[in-house]
């Protein structure tokens, strides 16, 4: 080991104790056991708004530390990442999946079994992961937008921890009668238009609010996204297509436009609600990019399809 690697011993520790059954918390002390017996010191961070950490890595010397562990659901994920890239923190990102959505996680089929956790913490196989920005702000896996994207938002917290996904099963099904069609213009080199859509989803990962094969052709470093929008239709079709979901095939249905791209803008003539990684997102007019490679993501498996690190 050189002397970098010896200097590098510190692992910062963001984790969000609410999250999910509050698992993670109750094996923090595990946790640190598990790194200090392989030789590193955990300096933990408890999830806030992103302030704390933004305050963390601005003072963060980079060449002690070895990595940076973010446990929690996709949110708490995403203000890690954006603190990160914010502040220009390279360091390798270990993903702990401990909330109520997983979808990230469940990409690099990272475990939710506390020991299997830190064996890939500790165990020196990566993988790249691009990501996604929208106007201002970073996410991991996907910006949606519509009249369905406030659902996560307006369900109850303490129904999320009891009841998990089928929380947002329950919640949407409450609000396909509200659905209102919405003018967007979509602006891109692959696909140019104006439409009228209930629902649209920029991808960078496969899943999304528990549907496991809503962008199932997502590949997340392959420097592009994919944007489906749903557009207006009537609700007799509404059934077909939530099967074509279910099965992975929705991407021809009739009422879907698909497409991969690295660059799109979309405006509106009214507002939108969005959501960026399960948060309110960012206000219309939307310019999406690509960060290619970005973040070098701990997994099971190497994979060092990237830039040199």
């Amino acid at each position: 080991m050189n002397n970098k690697e010896m200097a590098r011993k510190r692992v910062l520790l963001f984790y969000n104790p609410y999250s999910g059954n509050g698992m993670f918390k109750n094996n923090l002390d595990l946790i640190i056991s598990r790194f200090q017996s392989a030789g590193y010191i955990v300096e933990p961070v408890r999830a806030g708004q992103g302030e704390e950490l933004d305050s963390v890595f601005s003072f963060m010397d980079q060449s002690q530390f070895h990595q940076v562990i973010a446990a929690g659901g996709d949110g708490t994920i995403n203000i890690c990442v954006n603190a990160m890239l914010r502040n220009n923190i390279d360091l390798p990102l270990t993903v702990m999946p401990a909330g109520t959505a997983n979808d990230f996680a469940y990409y690099f089929d990272l475990p939710h079994d506390i020991n299997e956790m830190m064996d890939i913490a500790l165990g020196g196989k990566y993988t790249y992961a691009d990501v996604g920005k929208v106007n201002d702000k970073y996410f991991i896996n996907v910006a949606a937008m519509g009249m369905l994207v406030d659902v996560s938002q307006k369900t109850d917290p303490n129904l999320k921890n009891t009841l998990g996904i089928l929380s947002y099963y329950l919640k949407g099904l409450t609000e396909v009668t509200n659905l209102r069609p919405i003018p967007v213009k979509l602006t891109s080199g692959e696909f140019s238009g104006e439409e009228n859509m209930y629902f649209m989803l920029v991808m960078n990962g496969r899943s999304a609010g528990g549907f496991k094969k809503i962008s199932p052709n997502s590949e997340i470093n392959d420097g592009l996204l994919d944007v489906m929008l749903f557009k207006e239709m009537p609700i007799l079709e509404f059934g077909p297509l939530l099967v074509n979901i279910l099965q992975g095939n929705h991407q021809e249905n009739k009422n879907v436009i698909y497409f991969k791209t690295n660059d799109l803008t979309i405006e509106s003539t009214q507002e939108v609600s969005t959501d960026v990684d399960g948060e309110k997102g960012e206000n219309f007019p939307l310019h999406f990019t690509v960060l290619p490679s970005k973040l070098k993501i701990s997994t099971r498996y190497q994979d060092m399809k990237g830039p040199f690190w």
